[in-house]
């Protein structure tokens, strides 16, 4: 089918090529005149004489559908394609079918690489003149197109349809293989890369493949070390916007994010993700050497470190070195000793809100903790997890100097001080050091008995008695490690 004849002038080539672009008013349409075949593209000086002429002449026929007019009847029937969705010119590399035969012509120049306007201010080409007459409103500055919702402005008319869906809520654009709609096409052409798998961004440093620009961009911040975005109450700083509005929800204290199934309330939808485990018991995370299971990657990571021996964070007052970054941030505590936090039932300070938390539960003497093999209760889960090794008898915690095995690692540490003869228990009357505090309990009683001036020979004897006493319970406490338990 041939494109009608122009009545007396040539219509103007459309605007669109790209879908959205083709619906433009006709008046739009007919900006500049019609390129044939092998024309070279009208000058602006006939372009617009074809304009007003068109203008000048008597609308005599109007579309029934929008009630808007046309000079002559061609232009109408051409119109009304726009309605009734006929669309006869096809393309044959691709099978795209167009409404008018100019818009094939200017779709073909997509396959064939041509665009034949060019930007006389910074050499950009384009397939279409009206692509390159939105263009140069860059240069211009102007943006002529605002938006009556909000009052954003844009370049050209199809930017401003683009962005009206950000107010009405219409996604045109749907995937058919799970059905989720978007606004734009090019945000559906990004999601159908989940479907095919296709990631054809790669990190040039770690080779890290992603599915769109933005992710690669976000991932190079990573090596980089960039981030721009500054909380203004503590200063920390973030490498994406969205970690900033969620670190943001510790310092106003929202958690918009409701456990089902008991209440429980988290500043992101990850934690809560993590959580919802809890109830479903759903352990997807094993650990190969000891195949314990976890409910995330992230304490699987952390386990792995207890078969390694892998400390990678160190404290850089005394050189100690943790497992986990929680745990260096607990241990500095010790070097500022700053306890900011106060139990109101008999004022002993902490220096971590958890810790207090647990200490308040000594003062309510509820357990909720209990053991299924001999029915003991206990307040801290931890404490029951170690005393259910008394059962199984497991022993996980290895002396570094000997063989010796220990259920829990606090007992570990206990008894490496014999090894490196370490005394961090002192005396602030007398200066002696011991390795352990029940030893310095001990000599403390020395100094309770003795006089101002001088020891009397039954505390001489009882200090004697008492370091007889803490030397043997070092010996026994080195031979039976889980004593102290």
């Amino acid at each position: 089918m041939r494109d009608p004849e122009p009545c007396r002038f040539k219509h103007t080539e459309d605007t669109e090529e790209q879908t959205d672009l083709m619906e433009e008013e006709e008046s739009e349409e007919l900006s500049e005149a019609e390129e044939e075949p092998h024309d070279k593209p009208l000058s602006h000086s006939k372009t617009k004489q074809a304009f007003v002429k068109k203008r000048s002449g008597k609308k005599s026929f109007a579309c029934t559908q929008c009630e808007k007019s046309f000079p002559c009847k061609q232009s109408l029937e051409l119109h009304l394609r726009v309605h009734t969705g006929e669309k006869t010119f096809t393309c044959d590399q691709c099978g795209k079918s167009l409404t008018r035969k100019r818009h094939l012509r200017a779709h073909m120049r997509l396959h064939t690489g041509e665009r034949p306007y060019a930007c006389d201010k910074c050499g950009k080409s384009f397939t279409q003149s009206a692509h390159l007459k939105q263009h140069m409103n860059i240069h211009k500055g102007e943006k002529a197109y605002k938006c009556h919702e909000c009052g954003k402005k844009f370049f050209d008319k199809s930017q401003l349809g683009r962005h009206m869906r950000v107010h009405t809520g219409e996604k045109p654009f749907t995937c058919n293989q799970c059905g989720n709609s978007f606004p734009q096409k090019q945000n559906l052409e990004i999601h159908m890369r989940i479907h095919t798998g296709e990631k054809p961004f790669m990190c040039e440093h770690c080779e890290k493949r992603f599915s769109n620009k933005q992710q690669l961009e976000l991932h190079m911040r990573v090596h980089t070390g960039e981030k721009p975005h500054t909380c203004d109450q503590c200063g920390k700083s973030f490498t994406q916007k969205a970690h900033l509005k969620g670190h943001m929800r510790i310092h106003t204290g929202e958690k918009p994010y409701a456990c089902d199934q008991c209440g429980k309330r988290f500043t992101q939808s990850t934690h809560l993700k993590g959580h919802r485990k809890i109830h479903f018991g759903e352990k997807s995370y094993v650990c190969e050497p000891c195949g314990k299971c976890f409910l995330n990657k992230q304490s699987l990571t952390l386990h792995m470190r207890t078969h390694t021996g892998e400390k990678p964070h160190a404290c850089h007052h005394c050189g100690k070195t943790f497992l986990a970054a929680s745990h260096l941030k607990t241990h500095l505590m010790v070097h500022t000793k700053v306890k900011p936090h106060s139990c109101s039932v008999c004022g002993k300070s902490f220096s971590l809100l958890q810790t207090l938390k647990g200490h308040q539960k000594t003062h309510t003497g509820v357990k909720v903790y209990m053991c299924f093999e001999c029915g003991k209760t206990f307040t801290f889960a931890s404490s029951l997890k170690v005393h259910e090794r008394m059962h199984t008898g497991e022993k996980p915690y290895k002396c570094s100097h000997c063989d010796k095995r220990f259920r829990a690692p606090s007992n570990q540490k206990k008894h490496e001080r014999i090894h490196s003869r370490e005394k961090l228990n002192t005396c602030d009357r007398c200066g002696k050091g011991f390795p352990f505090k029940s030893h310095l309990k001990i000599h403390m009683k020395v100094h309770a008995v003795e006089k101002p001036d001088q020891h009397s020979l039954k505390s001489q004897a009882s200090q004697r008695t008492i370091l007889v006493g803490s030397r043997r319970e070092q010996a026994e406490h080195a031979s039976d490690p889980e004593s102290a338990e």
